[in-house]
């Protein structure tokens, strides 16, 4: 039988720990941990769970448009506007 083992990530930043935390050290938000088991087989352990993310190259990513609604705040909408380019 394998051997399997709990961790438990938060869906937020992915931050792995062994025991379930309230609060997230990696990204600081509160109640965002799952249980996952791990199956451990050729020496390493494997989550049960199929990851369905295949990394691709940014060249293959196509970007969408996007509508920007305006905050009232002229430097926030500049900076916002600035940081999604």
């Amino acid at each position: 039988m394998p051997k399997t083992k709990t961790v438990f990530v938060c869906s937020n930043c992915g931050y792995e720990s062994t025991k379930w935390l309230g609060k997230c050290p990696g990204c600081n938000e509160w109640n965002t941990f799952y249980e996952e088991k791990l199956t451990k087989s050729n020496n390493s352990y494997k989550s049960d769970k199929t990851r369905s993310a295949i990394p691709r190259p940014l060249k293959e990513v196509v970007g969408k448009d996007t509508v920007r609604t305006k905050t009232g705040f002229e430097e926030l909408d500049r900076v916002l506007r600035r940081r999604a380019s």
